[in-house]
């Protein structure tokens, strides 16, 4: 997924984010995002993180691989436990791909909340996923994948995107 969907990432990064500083991207995965938004827009220093010790492992054997300066050792973040704002940050970008369908609404609201908190002045938050439009699935294909990722879990699942933009308002 991440070769279908990083060119359009990285183009409405490279639109609306600053042309330089630091972001944060948070459940960086395997590290190809990270990768490919490094070589594209040199002048942020990026900051992968993840909550698994196997993707951070990926990530730091891609970062090797690829020898981009501008990419930090990958770190250990649970986005979903309050406090880590005050350990990271802050970030001109906050970047988050894909998470949000996987964890609770607690969980989401702990993690937008804490974007606000780890922002910069002025820094700018990316959210790139699948969104609910009024509490609905916006095709076939994303009402059955919500509708098994909430028969693995009924507390995790797509989130709708009027509520997520309202709660990453009021956490500034």
């Amino acid at each position: 997924s991440a070769l279908r969907n990083r060119e359009v990432i990285a183009q409405a990064l490279q639109r609306l984010a600053p042309r330089q500083g630091r972001a944060l991207e948070i459940a960086s995965g395997t590290g190809e995002h990270v990768i490919h938004l490094a070589a594209v827009m040199p002048d942020i220093e990026w900051h992968p993180t993840d909550l698994d010790a196997q993707r951070l492992a990926s990530i730091k054997a891609w970062v090797e691989a690829e020898g981009l300066p501008n990419i930090l050792p990958p770190q250990h973040l649970d986005a979903a436990q309050s406090g880590w704002a005050q350990r990271h940050g802050p970030f001109d970008v906050i970047l988050i791909v894909n998470l949000l369908h996987l964890i609770s609404d607690s969980e989401a609201g702990v993690t937008l909340n804490e974007i606000g908190q780890a922002l910069a002045t002025g820094g700018v938050a990316f959210i790139y996923g699948p969104f609910l439009r009024d509490g609905i699935a916006t095709s076939e294909g994303d009402a059955a994948f919500d509708a098994s990722l909430r028969a693995q879990d009924p507390m995790i699942g797509y989130k709708d995107v009027a509520r997520v933009s309202a709660q990453l308002q009021a956490a500034g």
